[in-house]
Parts: C-alpha cells; sequence; structure tokens
C-alpha cells in the first residue's frame, strides 16, 4: 500500500522534578539542603531515511511521546535525562503544522531536524539555599515539553516528472530509460502510486525520473484519480508529457495534449508553467491520418516545446530525448526545496493565547508570569547567547516587551521572569 499524506502527534517529554531533600549523616553537623535537579526530557526528532518512500509505517502508529525526565533525588543526585525519539522519514517529505496548515521542514538535503523540544528539569532545593533560608523546602517542578500536530507529506524528490493521459505510455518510457520496473499492462490505471527511476545520461551524468498515475479530463473535480498524485512532481525540475500518437485509443493527440495541459493549471499555474518537452509515444504505430499529427505539431510549436516521436516498446528516439533532457537540465535551477511559513519564534507562542500578568514586587521589579512563559523558559539555555537571542526575539513577536512598556517599565527597571532576572532595554 502506498500511503503519501497523514496526520500524527508528537509531544517531547517533560523535565523531571527538583528534589526536596536535607543530608543527615550522623556526623554532618551543617548538612543542609541537597535536593538534586530533575532530568531533561526526551525530544521529538526527524530523520531521512534513505530506502523508505512511502508514509506505510505511520499507518498504525500516529501518537510519539518522548519519554519524560527523571525526578532528582537527595545527595544531589540528578535525575535520568528522558529518551528522545527518532521519527524516520522518507526523503521529500514536508512537514506541516496540522493547525495552521503553514510549513515547518521539508525534510530534503538536511541531517534531522528537531520537531519538539524536551522540558528543562527543574531545580532541587539546594539552588534555593542562601544565608537568610538556610532550610528551603521547596523545589523547582520540571518545565512541559513542546507538543504539536503535524502533517506528513510525501513530495518526491526527481528532477524529471512523467505526466499523460492513462496508457499514454508513461510507465513503458520510465522502463525503457532506467532500471526501474513498473507494473505495465493494457489497462486504464495499471500505476496506482509513483515510480522512481534513476536515468543514466552517459558517464558519470544521470538524473531522477518519476512518474505518476494517469490524469483525465475533470480530474480536479476528482475524476479517476483526480490530482491526489501531482505533488510528487511539484519538484520537478522539467516535466516530460507522453502523448499517445497511435490514436489506438480514439483520441487525437493535440486534444489530448490540451487535456494534459488544462488539468496541470487547475492544479498549479508554478507547476504548468514549468519547462516541458513533449514526447509523442507509440510512434512505430502512428496514425496514416497526417491532418491529426500537423495539428498536434502545430500546438507544440505554438506553445515553444520541444517534441521527440519516440517509441517506449522499441526504444526509438530514446536516446534522443535523454540527451535533450540532459542538456535542459544544465541551465535549469536544482530541486525545489520548500522554505519554512513559521518561525521558531512564531511556534514557540501558543496560538490561542498570549496573556501575560505583570506586578511589581515589593523592590519594585517587574515581575511577568505566564504559564506558557514558565514552559518556553525551561527550553532555554540563558547561558548561550544564541537561545538568549531566541528568547529576546519571542519575548518581542509575543508582545511582552510592549506590555512591560504600556505598565510603566522603563530602561535599567529590574524585569523578574521566575527565576530570571534582567535589566529592561527598550
Amino acid at each position: 500500500m502506498f500511503i503519501d499524506r497523514i496526520n500524527i502527534y508528537v509531544r517531547a517529554g517533560d523535565g523531571g522534578n527538583g528534589a526536596v531533600s536535607f543530608r543527615r549523616e550522623k556526623y554532618v553537623s551543617h548538612g543542609g539542603p541537597d535536593g538534586g535537579d530533575g532530568g531533561r526530557g526526551g525530544d521529538i526528532i526527524f530523520k531521512i531515511d534513505e530506502g523508505a518512500n512511502t508514509l506505510l509505517a505511520f499507518r498504525y502508529k500516529r501518537k510519539f511521546v518522548a519519554e519524560a525526565g527523571g525526578n532528582g533525588a537527595g545527595s544531589k543526585f540528578h535525575g535520568k535525562n528522558g529518551q528522545s525519539v527518532t521519527i524516520k522519514v522518507p526523503p521529500g517529505t514536508v512537514i506541516y503544522d496540522a493547525d495552521t496548515g503553514l510549513i515547518l521542514k521539508d525534510m530534503s538535503g538536511c541531517d534531522e531536524w528537531v520537531c519538539c523540544r524536551g522540558g528543562r528539569g527543574g531545580w532541587g532545593n539546594r539552588h534555593f539555599a542562601t544565608p537568610t533560608r538556610q532550610i528551603p523546602r521547596f523545589a523547582k517542578s520540571g518545565a512541559k515539553g513542546e507538543e504539536r500536530n503535524l502533517r506528513l507529506e510525501l513530495k518526491m524528490i526527481a528532477d524529471v516528472g512523467l505526466v499523460g493521459l492513462p496508457s499514454a505510455g508513461k510507465s513503458s518510457l520510465l522502463a525503457a530509460c532506467s532500471a526501474a520496473r513498473p507494473k505495465i499492462a493494457e489497462y486504464h490505471f495499471t500505476t496506482l502510486s509513483p515510480n522512481l527511476g534513476v536515468v543514466t545520461a552517459g558517464e558519470g551524468r544521470s538524473f531522477v525520473m518519476a512518474d505518476i498515475p494517469g490524469l483525465i479530463e475533470g480530474a480536479a473535480e476528482g475524476a479517476g484519480l483526480g490530482h491526489e498524485f501531482l505533488r510528487h512532481i511539484e519538484r520537478c525540475r522539467l516535466l516530460i508529457q507522453v502523448v499517445d500518437v497511435s490514436c489506438a485509443e480514439g483520441r487525437a493527440p493535440r486534444d489530448d495534449l490540451i487535456v494534459i495541459d488544462e488539468e496541470l493549471y487547475r492544479f498549479s499555474g508554478e507547476l504548468a508553467e514549468r519547462p516541458r518537452i513533449i514526447a509523442a509515444n507509440k510512434a512505430d504505430a502512428i496514425t496514416e491520418d497526417r491532418e491529426l499529427l500537423a495539428s498536434f505539431e502545430r500546438e507544440v510549436e505554438n506553445r515553444g516545446w520541444q517534441l521527440f516521436y519516440i517509441s517506449a516498446a522499441t526504444g526509438k528516439g530514446i536516446p534522443e530525448l535523454i540527451e535533450a533532457v540532459e542538456v535542459m537540465l544544465r541551465t535549469l535551477p536544482p530541486v525545489k526545496v520548500y522554505e519554512p511559513e513559521i518561525t521558531p519564534e512564531e511556534l514557540a507562542v501558543p496560538k490561542d493565547d498570549h496573556a501575560v500578568e505583570i506586578s511589581r514586587a515589593p523592590d519594585g521589579a517587574f515581575v511577568v508570569e505566564a504559564e506558557w512563559l514558565y514552559n518556553l523558559m525551561g527550553q532555554v539555555n540563558f547561558d548561550d547567547r544564541e537561545s538568549l537571542g531566541f528568547f529576546d526575539r519571542v519575548l518581542r513577536k509575543s508582545g511582552v516587551i510592549d506590555r512591560l512598556r504600556e505598565a510603566g517599565c522603563t530602561d535599567g527597571c529590574t524585569v523578574r521572569m521566575y527565576d530570571f532576572e534582567f535589566d529592561f532595554v527598550n
């Protein structure tokens, strides 16, 4: 079974809680607090599996939860860090935020991607001991891990995409050009899932070709297999439109050309404008009606496309077609990689609740509190300059800095966010 779109739920592990503990050895007169810190929660990590070409592995498992961090213990024992969960996906998988529909990451040409970060472990009570508070009977709870609803869509990575009506000979062409062996039979919709093949175009030169199930007129309205698989050629740099010129199906080649072009436009204008080569297949059984061919040739010429008469069955014209494709690919931009449509700063701020509470402490400091802010701070390393810069951008984007200004906070004022304190700078 071929599955190329699926929804899943992922959640990173929560941080472990800090411990409240005191030393009680017989000969230690001033033991004091010795509560250990909680462990960090595990992350959710996506990684490319080069051997996979479908999302079938997610058919029965759609919930992925990383291990929570262990709680701290006495004698300054640190809790165990939670085990991360690594999710393997085929190359070319695009990860969307299911709630907003925006792209988070395109798993193409990258090693791995951390989708959700585990919560930081809470501090044990030993961190809260001061000269005036020598017996702290409290510790800090671990921060929550991030969680998301995701939609995974597989968009295969190929340089060239084959499009055409059913039985035009796309699978036969792929088999003739490469070592791929797709199912070939004399009935419509033999191809039910996309196929990939590597085409050798000379010494040290090759490209990847993708064959998708055939389109028919009305595919945009769901006729036939609809537009279901066109996403697999969205990355392609070049399209080869395969047209049956034998007229064995009782259709005029020119009409076939126009039908596919219109269906491509209905799916995506950008895809329809992609550079295109016309492969007039079954030239070994060509029709004797020259007017039909002349009309077809005029249509191709008017649209500015290259035309090659080929026969996937006999191999006629295929070397010339491969050479023309390889020459054209040299001048075209690389395979498309989708850029994220939502920034990490936007992901850190909850979509439905930006609320924060701002109050004044007895010493005049501005105190900022919010549940989402507390969870975010559990994932920020305040000793790292880059991580601190990220935290600053989140505060500005979420409106926290504007709220502080409205509350009367000016340059030099002290701002306190739980256990983090800093001087406000406008």
